[in-house]
């Protein structure tokens, strides 16, 4: 256990007696209320299994920032870096700031922000590998960078910027309240070096002494209703109607004079321009997600119809099941399908930890996405084996696996991407767009395939012609409304629509047009199949499709904590990348180096596993151990 230094200042101990009985979201600040005996139980805080004598070790703790008094020091910043040993690149606690009018009456608001321990952590639920637990004691969410793959997704989903993805180790890892510290009296190490006396920590709703706010809401803080979060805020002086971020999101504060609170709104900073940023665009970190969802809509698309397509005898289908293309067809889609899973696995910060995709099936819909996508690739790997050596039974028991588990899989890989903390892709378009996609490309991919081995007849390409158009006209009815309602959305939405008509404007004007044209030849061949525009087509919805599901991870602007103008800006560790200024560590960039995975790396592990741990790590998939 920590030891207390004997001349502690008064300011560094907690101060708490009396406490309130319920937080202002109607949750007991007592975690211990509903019966559980937890008293006595160790965090076990460096294999120390002693337990600390603090009253209200079981009560919801959280931070309290007096916005007034906090000058933008940074003091905060580097106490909590010391204390965890991090990197240059990595800060679980970050000072951003928002400013308002001009000088000399120009005005800037510091807003110091770590993890906030929320009531309902998005985090936790969505973490396939577990690796976050909500603890009883002073109701930390702690997080485990040991179980941690690296797949970001909580970095994805949490509206305040806490879990820090690594790109050196490939994990995540965040604040952890200074756990140990509260053990033996302590505040926070970031509470204790404050210079303004800005920040403080306490049982949350308790009013520290001398303060006379306890808001849930400042000027560049997100919306409290997606997480509950345990902060609360002094911000007593007059700030100017418009609030701007010094960053590169497009988005300022306005207040709303009628309730008195800021709400985003877009910035148009950038000017009106329209620009290409291709390379921004396709090469991007989330290209891998791209080729995935894109790869495995296709490959469900494609096993569903020739299965489906067979069972309602569609003449198209049971022509295709009849002909010798039917094994190469879903070949096909197996290739397609392995490549999928094989970029998706890279993309992880450790690939060889994948397994661990499959542990929080109870909570997260990653988990249920993977195990939805590795059944139907079993499913479709089984199948195509046993139905062309001639095994029905065996064949129609794997066929049932894939109708089953793939339609499941892209249920939950549209579900994962509903995510509050992210207007843009929290829209019923990413679901028709997904659908959209596992009919037109799937009935390219099909059309190509019988084209090649010569067993496509009139009637079977008139049909797959039909099925791509309805996908298309989906994707561009989904495309509409989406447009639609960006437009009239406020915030992150209407920023995104704003960056959507600016920088990346050529390719998303472009991608329309194809998709138009992509209409107007799958439309034609409805009615008039021919090769050449089959192959037209081809190229027309692969660039359509490549560019729009690019745009899709582009475009998405999330509901963040303001960052500085070199500080967690977004363009600035762009631009360091670009011209070298991240090889410097006091920049505080970091180039990804995690993706450059050894195979020998993964041998290593191998050799290194005992037959025990590998038992170990399949029992944890199905068993679901009680979180405290």
């Amino acid at each position: 256990m920590l030891k207390v230094r004997s001349n502690e200042p008064k300011y560094a101990l907690l101060w708490d007696k009396e406490t309130k009985v319920e937080n202002r979201y109607g949750k007991p600040i007592d975690l211990t209320s509903k019966g559980a005996d937890l008293h006595g139980v160790s965090l076990n805080i460096n294999d120390d299994c002693g337990v600390g004598d603090n009253p209200n070790r079981y009560k919801q703790h959280g931070f309290y920032l007096n916005a007034d008094n906090c000058i933008g020091c940074h003091a905060c910043e580097a106490a909590c870096s010391e204390k965890n040993d991090n990197p240059a690149h990595i800060a679980f606690r970050s000072v951003g700031f928002v400013e308002g009018g001009t000088y000399p009456e120009y005005q800037r608001l510091n807003i110091s922000m770590a993890c906030n321990h929320c009531d309902d952590p998005v985090c936790l639920k969505g973490c396939p590998t577990r690796a976050y637990t909500k603890y009883a004691e002073y109701g930390a969410v702690l997080q485990d960078p040991d179980i941690c793959f690296g797949c970001g997704y909580c970095t994805w989903v949490c509206p305040y910027n806490a879990p820090q993805l690594d790109p050196v180790k490939g994990e995540v890892s965040k604040c952890n309240m200074c756990v140990d510290r509260l053990e033996v009296g302590l505040k926070p190490a970031c509470v204790s070096a404050c210079l303004g006396n800005a920040l403080d920590f306490g049982v949350i709703e308790n009013v520290p002494e001398n303060r006379e706010q306890s808001k849930t809401e400042i000027p560049g803080f997100p919306r409290t209703d997606i997480t509950n979060p345990n902060i609360r805020f002094q911000q007593t002086r007059q700030t100017k109607r418009d609030m701007t971020r010094t960053d590169s999101m497009p988005l300022k504060y306005h207040k709303d004079e009628k309730v008195g609170v800021y709400k985003s709104v877009l910035d148009p900073k950038k000017g009106k321009n329209k620009q290409s940023n291709w390379a921004k665009l396709l090469l991007s970190h989330e290209s891998s997600h791209v080729a995935f969802t894109l790869v495995t809509q296709a490959a469900v698309g494609g096993f569903l119809l020739l299965i489906l397509g067979d069972l309602a005898k569609i003449p198209a289908f049971k022509s295709i099941r009849a002909s010798g293309s039917y094994t190469p067809v879903l070949i096909v889609l197996a290739v397609l399908m392995s490549f999928g899973l094989f970029k998706l696995n890279m993309h992880l910060g450790k690939p060889h930890r994948f397994y661990r995709g499959f542990y929080n099936l109870r909570h997260s819909p990653v988990s249920r996405e993977i195990a939805g996508v590795s059944l139907f690739f079993g499913g479709l790997l089984g199948y195509t084996f046993f139905n062309g050596i001639g095994i029905s039974l065996m064949a129609n028991g794997f066929a049932v696996l894939g109708v089953i588990s793939g339609p499941v899989g892209v249920y939950y890989m549209y579900k994962l991407y509903r995510i509050k903390a992210r207007p843009y892709w929290d829209h019923w378009q990413t679901a028709s767009s997904f659908v959209a996609t596992g009919l037109s490309f799937s009935s390219l991919v099909m059309a190509l395939v019988l084209l090649i081995t010569g067993d496509a007849t009139p009637m079977i390409l008139s049909t797959l012609a039909v099925v791509a158009t309805l996908g298309l006209i989906l994707e561009a009815v989904g495309q509409l409304a989406h447009a639609r309602d960006l437009q009239k959305g406020e915030g992150e939405a209407q920023a995104s629509w704003y960056e959507q008509t600016t920088k990346f404007a050529w390719p998303f004007y472009i991608s329309n047009g194809l998709l138009l044209v992509s209409i107007l030849m799958a439309g034609l061949l409805v009615f008039q199949p021919n090769l050449i525009v089959w192959l037209a087509l081809s190229v027309s919805f692969l660039t359509t499709a490549v560019i729009k599901r690019s745009l899709f991870f582009a475009l998405v602007i999330p509901t963040t904590m303001p960052g500085a103008f070199f500080w967690k800006n977004k363009e600035f560790q762009e631009h360091a990348k670009e011209t070298g200024l991240a090889k410097m560590p006091q920049v505080g960039v970091e180039y990804e180096h995690h993706r450059q995975f050894k195979v020998a790396e993964l041998i290593e592990t191998i050799k290194a596993s005992t037959l025990k741990e590998a038992v170990d790590q399949v029992k944890s998939i199905f068993i679901w151990k009680k979180v405290k």
